[in-house]
């Protein structure tokens, strides 16, 4: 069963519900995982997806902040959230795929802007949150996809400049390591550089900063799609909607859509 699985930071699914129409009409992925919706789970916009076949939904939001959706047009089992975080925020929901691969769908804090733990808190709750996820993943026993928005783009090759960003937020050396020991933690196989192999540039992210990004195009790979070794055999097909960044009132990240023949 071949399944198509997409991941988007949408900042804001009810501020953008124009563009996840057309992303959904134009692409028709089985399954769309969110991050930053920025709603509460009781005032989420269902009909938008009923009225495109999309009748599956979990959700884990929040009032104005964080919050994720794993949604589908296939049917999906369970639900459950882990607290990465440690303080309640909404930034994880789990379900299960047809033939009983996990999806974990996360959004990992930012972390502020200066990369200091004593100096900037929300830096050391990022650590201490992608710390968290490792000790998941070391444990984790069944197949598994995880994706979404990790807000750390480890490879030189994932930012426009490697070395105008080494004390930035987001490619500092702490924070690569961090991600590169979760990624180590399980195997997990980077499907975005699968499909897209280093030193190849590729970038998820483009801040609303730019005038014009695409000339510009100082962008970053924050978001990402890991799978299980043994279900990265079963991927077919990966796309990175870059287009989308141009789309009416558009998030600053891109979706990405992977194909898995499960």
């Amino acid at each position: 069963m071949a399944i198509r699985i997409a991941t988007w930071n949408i900042n804001s699914v009810r501020a953008r519900a124009d563009i996840v129409e057309q992303f959904l009409r134009d692409h028709q992925p089985d399954v769309l995982c969110l991050q930053e919706t920025k709603v509460a789970n009781d005032i989420f916009p269902h009909g938008l997806f009923e009225a495109l076949g999309y009748n599956h939904r979990v959700l884990n939001g929040q009032r104005m902040h964080h919050g994720v959706a794993t949604i589908a047009r296939i049917p999906i089992d369970g639900a459950w959230q882990y607290d990465w975080q440690d303080n309640g925020e909404a930034r994880h929901i789990g379900v299960r795929l047809p033939g009983g691969v996990l999806l974990e769908n996360v959004y990992v804090p930012a972390g502020g802007d200066v990369p200091d733990r004593s100096a900037n808190p929300k830096f050391g709750q990022k650590l201490d949150f992608v710390e968290r996820m490792t000790r998941w993943s070391e444990a984790l026993k069944e197949p598994a996809v995880i994706v979404g928005d990790f807000n750390i783009a480890p490879l030189e090759c994932d930012v426009w400049n490697h070395k105008a960003l080494l004390d930035v937020v987001s490619h500092t050396p702490v924070e690569v390591d961090l991600l590169n020991r979760l990624q180590a933690s399980h195997d997990w196989v980077d499907l975005g550089r699968r499909f897209n192999p280093a030193p190849e540039k590729f970038f998820t992210w483009w801040s609303y900063r730019n005038n014009d990004w695409r000339a510009s195009d100082r962008g970053r790979r924050l978001d990402h799609m890991w799978c299980s070794p043994q279900v990265a055999t079963t991927a077919t097909a990966f796309e990175a909607v870059k287009d989308a960044r141009d789309w009416g009132k558009p998030s600053d990240h891109i979706p990405q859509i992977v194909t898995l023949d499960l």
